[in-house]
């Protein structure tokens, strides 16, 4: 008979073997080193957009603009990926499709699932990554050099392009016009808040005036629509006592980190945002003690950074203390960052669920 363990044997030591297929380690133990090659080839959809397209994107009927979506990327698409005309060849009797698309709606209706989808159906070098990724690539990795990586593929994906760093915005909107003057095209896509009536309207005419000097050469998409996670999972994330905390860790099978919240606070500051998917590499899942709520924007938003990457490897989050959707104070939620938390809010709750929906079926992004 096996004997589960106290909560003090996952905090000390923390190289232990929990059962005889889980490990247990620290993720403020993990300093991931990578390379240019590794950080640019990291930069691809999420595993569960893996199998995206336009055929098994669903839409939900009580909103054209959903299906509307799709035959629009589904346009796109095949400019992106027509051969190239012959030096003989008739000239196309439609004029040619503008060289960026822009997706533009609130979370969870589908815009990563399509943006991945066009990803998949484009041919050639591409690249798919969140604006934080690319900026934090971008700061790695110097402008120049960013430039060299990226130039001349033909797509870059953009998911969840942020407006709320005009330093950020301005060096992307650069980057942009300098890979669009090389051939690439783009395609990307922003979040607005749920719930929030009519400010979604704006966030196309935000991107555009952001990036003016490009605006010309987008295409913009709106879609409408409910978070799709929150079809199946509502209410708060869900914060454990000592004991089941404990259990739930107990009962993976694979690699997991256990951490004091604070700690895992300090050690993110000590990481290059573009080595976070290093940090979290191989895990099945992460384990936070005394969650509380934040008074640092900056530590804020390097945990909105992890939590992205947490998401994308869909790595489950088990937590004590302070649900995780209530983190973030009001004073924060009111201000510049507020769809940067809410997006993190969104995708707590879907990795703090025991039982979760992985975007398969349906429009998740």
């Amino acid at each position: 008979m096996t004997t589960r363990p106290h909560v003090a044997s996952l905090a000390r030591p923390y190289n232990c073997r929990v059962e005889p297929t889980t490990t247990v380690g620290r993720l403020i133990d993990r300093q991931p080193g990578m390379t240019a090659a590794e950080l640019v080839g990291h930069l691809t959809p999420p595993p569960q957009f893996a199998a995206a397209s336009l055929e098994n994107y669903v839409p939900d009927e009580r909103y054209p603009s959903q299906r509307a979506a799709v035959e629009a990327m589904r346009l796109f698409a095949s400019d992106t990926v027509a051969a190239p005309r012959g030096l003989f060849s008739r000239k196309p009797v439609t004029p040619v499709a503008k060289p960026g698309v822009y997706l533009d709606g609130g979370f969870g209706v589908g815009k990563t699932h399509l943006l991945a989808a066009l990803w998949h159906r484009t041919r050639g070098r591409k690249y798919f990554g969140t604006f934080i990724e690319y900026t934090a690539i971008v700061g790695a990795l110097g402008y120049r050099e960013a430039v060299a990586h990226f130039r001349g593929a033909s797509l870059i994906a953009i998911d969840e392009f942020e407006l709320d760093d005009p330093g950020d915005t301005m060096v992307m909107s650069r980057l942009l016009g300098e890979l669009v003057a090389s051939g690439s095209r783009i395609a990307a896509t922003s979040n607005t808040p749920p719930h929030a009536l009519g400010e979604g309207r704006f966030a196309a005419q935000d991107f555009l005036r952001e990036i003016h000097a490009l605006a010309d050469r987008f295409t913009t998409v709106r879609i409408d629509g409910e978070d799709y996670r929150k079809r199946d999972i509502e209410g708060h994330a869900a914060a454990l006592d000592d004991d089941d905390f404990t259990a739930a860790l107990a009962r993976e099978q694979s690699a997991v980190t256990v951490d004091d919240f604070d700690a895992v606070l300090r050690h993110l500051a000590t990481v290059h945002p573009s080595r976070y998917v290093g940090l979290i590499s191989g895990l099945e899942a992460v384990g936070f003690r005394d969650v509380r709520v934040l008074d640092n924007q900056t530590d804020a938003l390097r945990l909105v950074a992890l939590v992205d990457r947490l998401y994308d490897a869909q790595v489950r989050i088990y937590a004590t203390g302070v649900p995780l959707d209530q983190i973030f104070p009001e004073g924060m939620l009111s201000g510049g960052y507020r769809k940067k938390y809410l997006r993190a809010v969104s995708r707590m709750i879907a990795l703090t669920s025991i039982t979760r929906t992985t975007g398969d079926a349906g429009p998740v992004g």
